[in-house]
């Protein structure tokens, strides 16, 4: 894959996560994802629609930071943050999504709760340069 291939790709994922978790432009979401997006993740329905309801479902105030992202061939891996998910913590997440012709049709995740500086036992944030306050 070249390099302005690897960062289109990682401009879609990033505009498609935007419209989806932050905005709630569904319809532009719509648009990023496949009818026949097909989901690996055991907290997510299948599907696009499965995907779309679990944002619906969420708080308003649901929002996705995301952090390191590297795309190779049709690959993009984005390390990132989700706050205010209507959970006690913060999840932090590596989400790995394929897509075909410039959408997403398939969907990996790694998903751990962040931990405060206290439950830190590297003394590291786990996410960016600060612990969550």
């Amino acid at each position: 894959m070249n390099d302005s291939n690897a960062q289109k790709n990682k401009a879609v994922v990033l505009e498609a996560f935007d419209a989806l978790f932050n905005k709630r432009d569904y319809a532009t979401a719509a648009r990023f994802w496949s009818p026949n997006y097909i989901q690996h993740s055991a907290h997510i329905e299948p599907g696009r629609d499965g995907l779309f309801n679990l944002v619906k479902a969420a708080p308003p105030s649901l929002k996705y930071e995301p952090g390191v992202i590297l795309a190779e061939d049709d690959y993009v891996i984005v390390h990132g943050r989700f706050s205010n998910i209507g959970l006690p913590v913060n999840w932090i997440a590596a989400d790995i999504v394929r897509l075909k012709d410039g959408i997403l049709v398939e969907h990996w995740d790694v998903i751990q709760d962040e931990s405060t500086k206290q439950q830190s036992k590297s003394g590291n944030p786990m996410f960016g340069d600060s612990f969550p306050k």
